[in-house]
């Protein structure tokens, strides 16, 4: 009976994630409310209460939701040992987080939630920094990845690990802006944003003239 009701409290709670993320997506985060949330997951206001303090923890629950699995598998293929150049793995890992996001209906509606209907205001005001928090923790990882392909000789001469982190990050962001804009006419298929990829790591890699470049022929 005690198993049972857990796992009956544990359904209650996805089901109000769930439930969040289709009224923030239909209604914007602000205009969005408990008893909203409430009635679309089929529960009361006091059930939602029971499992989130306020909206802002629901909002959390619902980004961690969708972004741990996409995070855990992106990362696995940027660190992967597999790949002899690191660069090749940065590109394979942004790809991904592309494809994630043109094939899984949950994961880009939180993006889009959170980028495009979602205002920093009222009880969101003092929260951007933990809205920010995987954006960071991104633009750490690509650091360290550049700093192999450097010590590997594969990143290109007079750009540092921190420079080409930074580049990577703008161009992801700026990428990920307009994918989730291409339903409202920026045209940015899956195959346009994959070749620009392609051609933004293209000019981080080290040129074959390069006397201190590993992939210089012999």
């Amino acid at each position: 009976m005690v198993r049972r009701t857990k796992e009956e409290a544990e359904q209650t709670r996805r089901d109000i994630i769930e439930a969040a993320r289709r009224v923030f997506h239909e209604h914007g985060v602000v205009r969005s409310s408990l008893e909203k949330i409430a009635k679309a997951a089929g529960v009361t206001r006091g059930a939602v209460y029971w499992h989130f303090r306020n909206k802002a923890e629901l909002f959390f629950a619902m980004r961690d939701d969708a972004f741990a699995p996409m995070i855990g598998f992106t990362d696995a293929i940027l660190v992967d040992p597999a790949w002899d150049n690191p660069l090749d793995a940065i590109e394979a890992s942004t790809k991904a987080f592309i494809r994630a996001l043109n094939d899984t209906a949950k994961f880009r509606e939180v993006f889009e939630i959170m980028i495009i209907r979602c205002e920093y205001v009222d009880e969101f005001a003092t929260i951007e920094e933990e809205v920010a928090r995987p954006a960071l923790e991104f633009f750490k990882k690509l650091e360290a990845v550049y700093q192999r392909a450097q010590d590997g000789k594969y990143l290109r001469r007079g750009i540092s690990p921190l420079a080409a982190a930074r580049d990577t990050w703008a161009f992801t962001s700026g990428l990920l802006h307009l994918f989730l804009g291409s339903s409202r006419g920026a045209n940015i298929s899956l195959a346009m944003a994959e070749e620009m990829i392609t051609a933004h790591i293209a000019m981080l890699r080290c040129c074959a003239d390069d006397p201190g470049c590993r992939l210089r022929p012999l």
